[in-house]
């Protein structure tokens, strides 16, 4: 393969709209599109790759994994074996044990689904998870698997019939994405089978090249339409937009289109705008700088537990770009070179033997809990949680559904007024401050929760199959009860990628029913779990036990938009100020996590934003 200067420069516009993204520079908020723009590039390379061994009748399984692991292994093993040196001295005792089984989950090229299990992309605690990024290579490499045995297969056999072969490949996958946008957003954001159509619209760029277009007013059109379709991808997509999905289609075509017209000649403006210098540097580390810049990142988020100011952010950036520009000189440099220890036997030694290490140290980390004898000041505090009744009123996905009954669920007596509590477990961790409240509440309060299950009639989660007939049975349980009253709550910040016309359509379906309803929005959330916020708040010396929320608060205001017919109750207006909510109230902490109510905190909460069901029927004013 030829050597093509405005593919390094792509590969600089696919970087550096990440690693803007993940620094949080809000410009960018579709940032996170750009792994898109290099699944499409490795497509189109390793294909090329792979195809001229074909012509040349040197095809070789053997020889093609000795060039990945030469590309891939020697800069991810350096920027492995400085995040565990930095882990060590920085992570708490829990964060370490994850951050191990971590590295034996990236080290053996299974982290997308490690991840998957563990954490959303785009959760709150994503950016203190130094090997979250690792994810992307895992799916290349499991994409390596099988595709140089499929190429080899079509070519051999198939007549070379790339687009009849591949098409319905990249066809079936685009499909699976758009629909794991609804019902399995995490799964079809980490795992491959949502991703290979973009590997494999490069790779079909690659082995069905379409003729130029005779008209050179039409390729300079298409140059400039793939940048148009990568500046919607970076600027007018956001996380809380479904992706992949169609979404993904911006950074794919428009990477296509600029591969494309790339791939003709005489060069259009486009290719020479990708051709300047500064660009095609930056695409030369851009695996480097890819790989360096998250845990920089995540560590400095997790000194700090809030968002970066902006000279912190500068300098994170010229930290990666120098720490990228060493490993690519230094690292990545020597082993594409032709040497001794690049040849097919050291590299698969060391490849081994590095792979052995990191998962000795990762199992280390993991089966030694952390190592807790590194931070002899930190005691994992007992928070009280109070009785949810797991198992029977809040379903954790190991009971049945049905055996719910309204007699053990009923948390509070004694009052003529009877209302249904139903939602995740941001609805259960009120149940806890029920008891010191209910002179206040006077009202029958019914515990009806499902981890991970929004009080949507329509949600429904590959994660979570049960969720339907959970919610279904809500409405059989409302209308044999006679109830009256109910109030939905969830962790709604968790929903939106999905939207929340559901909501609206469960609050008209109660509303028929002649149902009064509540909707409690999205309460409080932090960073990390707010005993280690507390901790390092006191290595600071810092006195005040409030901490900035760690999600968007506008996120309320959005909920309330879709509770038309329902009383609207915003906890953030109650518990926060100025986007700093605390965390703890007179030496008790009000969360035992990130953001579910300890007994304390639910209390507190219930005691101030509540409605009371009394005869007045009363909703506290806001402070």
């Amino acid at each position: 393969m030829q050597y093509r200067r405005d593919i390094a420069g792509l590969r600089a516009v696919a970087v550096l709209p990440v690693v803007l993204f993940h620094f949080g520079i809000s410009a960018i908020p579709g940032g996170f599109s750009g792994v898109d723009i290099f699944f499409v590039i490795s497509g189109y390379l390793i294909s090329g790759s792979l195809l001229d061994d074909l012509e040349r009748g040197q095809f070789s399984i053997v020889n093609f994994y000795w060039r990945r692991a030469r590309r891939i292994l020697p800069a991810l093993v350096f920027v492995m074996l400085l995040t565990c040196i930095a882990a060590l001295f920085i992570l708490l005792p829990s964060d370490l044990r994850e951050f191990g089984l971590s590295i034996i989950a990236a080290s053996t090229f299974w982290s997308n689904v490690f991840f998957w299990k563990t954490s959303s992309y785009f959760s709150i605690d994503a950016a203190l998870r130094p090997l979250l990024h690792t994810w992307s290579l895992s799916v290349e490499e499991q994409y390596y698997i099988f595709a140089p045995i499929l190429m080899f297969l079509i070519y051999r056999y198939i007549g070379k019939r790339w687009l009849t072969t591949l098409l319905p490949i990249i066809l079936c996958s685009f499909v699976m994405a758009v629909m794991a946008t609804s019902l399995a957003p995490t799964a079809g954001f980490y795992l491959l089978p949502t991703r290979i159509w973009e590997l494999m619209l490069g790779a079909l760029l690659m082995l069905k090249r379409p003729p130029p277009l005779g008209n050179r007013f039409l390729m300079e059109s298409v140059g400039l339409a793939g940048f148009g379709l990568l500046a919607i991808g970076f600027f007018a997509l956001s996380e809380s937009d479904p992706f992949p999905g169609y979404n993904a289609l911006y950074p794919c075509i428009g990477t296509a289109l600029l591969i494309y017209v790339g791939q003709n000649s005489p060069s259009t403006v486009a290719s020479r705008m990708l051709e300047v210098r500064p660009l095609v540097w930056i695409g030369l580390i851009s695996y480097s700088l890819y790989l360096v810049h998250w845990p920089l990142n995540a560590f400095a988020h997790y000194l700090s537990f809030q968002k970066l100011d902006p000279l912190m952010t500068g300098a994170m950036l010229v930290a990666s770009l120098a720490l990228a520009a060493f490993s690519w000189k230094f690292v990545e440099q020597p082993f594409r070179q032709k040497r001794a220890f690049t040849a097919p036997g050291p590299i698969f030694a060391f490849s081994a033997l590095a792979i052995v290490v990191l998962c000795a140290g990762g199992a280390a980390g993991a089966l030694g809990n952390g190592f807790p004898q590194r931070f002899p000041d930190y005691v994992q505090r007992r928070i009280s949680v109070g009785d949810w009744r797991n198992g029977i009123c809040f379903n954790e996905g190991t009971s049945r559904i049905e055996s719910w009954n309204m007699e053990d669920c009923t948390r509070t007596r004694g009052f003529p007024t009877t209302v249904f509590l139903w939602g995740d477990s941001f609805a259960a961790h009120y149940v806890s401050g029920l008891g010191a409240n209910i002179n206040r509440l006077q009202a029958n309060i019914v515990e009806y929760t499902y981890a991970g299950c929004p009080p949507i009639l329509s949600y429904y989660s590959y994660a979570r199959l049960d969720c339907v007939r959970f919610n279904r049975k809500a409405l059989d349980i409302i209308l044999e009860a006679d109830i009256k009253t109910v109030i939905l709550s969830g962790k709604w910040s968790d929903y939106e990628v999905r939207g929340f016309d559901g909501l609206q359509q469960t609050i008209d379906t109660l509303r028929a029913l002649g149902v009064r309803v509540f909707v409690i929005g999205q309460s409080p959330q932090f960073p990390t779990d707010v005993r280690k916020i507390a901790f390092f708040a006191k290595r600071q010396n810092l006195d005040d036990t409030s901490w900035p929320m760690a999600m968007d608060p506008g996120i309320n205001e959005r909920v309330r938009s879709f509770t038309k017919g329902a009383t609207f109750i915003d906890p953030l207006k109650f518990l926060c100020s100025a986007g700093r909510c605390p965390y703890s109230d007179r030496g008790e902490f009000m969360y035992f996590d990130y953001g579910h109510f300890s007994s304390a905190g639910a209390t507190l909460a219930i005691s101030k934003y509540w409605p009371a069901f009394g005869k007045d029927n009363a909703l506290p004013k806001t402070k």
